[in-house]
């Protein structure tokens, strides 16, 4: 059988329109907040419409030597353009960038994943050091 791990799909966020670009320090204090800004089409913009879009967005830490990742939250993207006038007529039309403010105390990695409706699962991470 076939794990979900298996169809986590990895690139380059600069060349891949589905990977999460994260941007946040390197290296922060501890107990100190900071901020990650996470964003899906951040160098090749992603259409996000009714056809294709970006679903949701999880975040999650993991601190060095735990075995276990911690949620640190879902965002989900329900506007993409839907109406009753027609696909992509509606008012609301979400673009799938989030960000949170964090305290951490120990170092660990940000893993992110994100959902295409067309394209599926993708992930990122970003190493973050506790000074």
């Amino acid at each position: 059988m076939t794990s979900i791990g298996e169809k986590l799909q990895h690139a380059d966020w600069k060349s891949e329109k589905h990977v999460p670009a994260i941007e946040c320090p390197d290296t922060v204090k501890a107990g100190e907040l900071f901020t990650v800004n996470v964003s899906v089409g951040k160098d090749i913009p992603h259409p996000n419409t009714v056809e294709h879009h970006i679903s949701w967005i999880s975040v999650y830490f993991l601190p060095d030597e735990a075995k276990n990742p911690y949620e640190v939250g879902t965002f989900t993207f329900a506007g993409h353009g839907q109406s009753a006038a027609g696909p992509n007529q509606g008012p609301v039309h979400c673009e799938p960038n989030v960000t949170a403010r964090l305290k951490l105390t120990q170092s660990g990695t940000l893993y992110v994943l994100e959902l295409c409706n067309i394209h599926g699962l993708w992930e990122n991470s970003q190493r973050i050091t506790v000074s």
